[in-house]
């Protein structure tokens, strides 16, 4: 294992962490972000050269996110009676990732750790009480670890002085392609989810869980996701795409909940969780998409794993409990495992 450590820009710093096979996992202490995934040469998520272009084209790409990853609806809340607004987005007026400027433009303290078997970074970083509205002082750390055998964790542990909201997320983008010029129509997708959140126009959650059997978003068994994207669904017509929750059916970090599978077959990133749902999102930009590493990204040129606690949690139980209780610890964990080979 090694490694190394240069300037980024703007005072920030990239950390790319090298296995023996060659995977390297590239971050920043901005934003806690993963910058590069690459496995033989080939870039396996989306990104950006410079800390520079993120803080101008997408602050939010590779990002860790939060408090609360997602939308609260009015930015309201309550816990224990006591009713509390949140900073708002002005385009939607509800709350989004937590608020701006969130954890995804903040610098994070960060140090490395290595060992024969695997190394990590630890980010660090304070939420003050108040911040965008949310009660208590939050300390975070994040983890990325990078293995021999080309596994990749996140883990990420909490702790708060007062009972607060915290629902995170890493905001990555796969597009196995290596190419941002491809869209991910012919990537495979598996997916151990009977139910998804189906959501209103402006993406908040109608508070149910709908069966994805007869649907497109029926990913139980192997499909394309161009099957999506040509079909007449009215949840993919509303956002030209998947934006949406979908709770799975045996979370845990030893089960595979999904995985994603390259145009050739050649590379397949499977997903285990203890998070009880995955956010995908599949890049509905349209032609509004920022140049990256020299090239112009397309539309539905990625997809991501948003691994969380489903997106308005804290208006309807059945989707889950984001409730941070004071001096408890969160602890959560995202293991992705990348195979290179030919065929499977």
């Amino acid at each position: 294992m090694t490694i190394t450590e240069k300037e980024f820009g703007l005072g920030y710093h990239l950390i790319t962490l090298t296995n023996n096979q060659g995977l390297q996992l590239a971050v920043t202490d901005l934003g806690a972000r993963i910058v590069q995934l690459n496995a033989q040469q080939k870039e396996l998520i989306l990104g950006f050269d410079s800390a520079q272009e993120y803080l101008t084209k997408d602050s939010y790409i590779g990002a860790f996110i939060g408090r609360t990853a997602g939308r609260i609806e009015k930015g309201q809340f309550s816990l224990h009676d006591q009713v509390y607004q949140l900073s708002t987005d002005p385009e939607t007026g509800h709350s989004l990732h937590g608020g701006s400027p969130g954890f995804e433009l903040k610098k994070w303290t960060y140090q490395t750790m290595e060992d024969e078997q695997e190394s990590s970074v630890k980010f660090t970083i304070k939420s003050p009480d108040g911040e965008h509205g949310f009660p208590g002082n939050l300390s975070v750390e994040v983890y990325y670890t990078l293995t021999q055998d080309n596994v990749w964790y996140v883990t990420t542990q909490a702790r708060s002085d007062k009972e607060t909201l915290f629902n995170p997320t890493n905001h990555v983008y796969f597009n196995l392609t290596g190419d941002v010029t491809q869209p991910i129509d012919q990537h495979t997708l598996w997916l151990d989810s009977s139910y998804f959140a189906p959501l209103r126009a402006d993406s908040i959650p109608i508070g149910e869980k709908a069966a994805v059997l007869g649907t497109p978003f029926n990913f139980q068994k192997p499909q394309k996701l161009v099957n999506v994207f040509a079909s007449n669904f009215e949840q993919k017509n509303l956002f030209n795409g998947i934006d949406h929750p979908f709770f799975l059916n045996k979370p845990g970090v030893e089960n595979i909940s999904a995985y994603l599978l390259s145009p050739d077959e050649k590379i397949k990133v499977s997903i285990a969780t203890d998070s009880p749902s995955i956010v995908l999102f599949t890049a509905n930009f349209g032609s509004n998409t920022p140049e990256m590493r020299g090239k112009k990204l397309v539309n539905h040129g990625g997809i991501t794993f948003e691994t969380q606690v489903a997106p308005a949690a804290e208006h309807y139980p059945t989707f889950g409990d984001i409730r941070l209780a004071p001096h408890q610890t969160f602890k959560t964990m995202t293991k992705f495992k990348i195979d290179v080979r030919k065929g499977y």
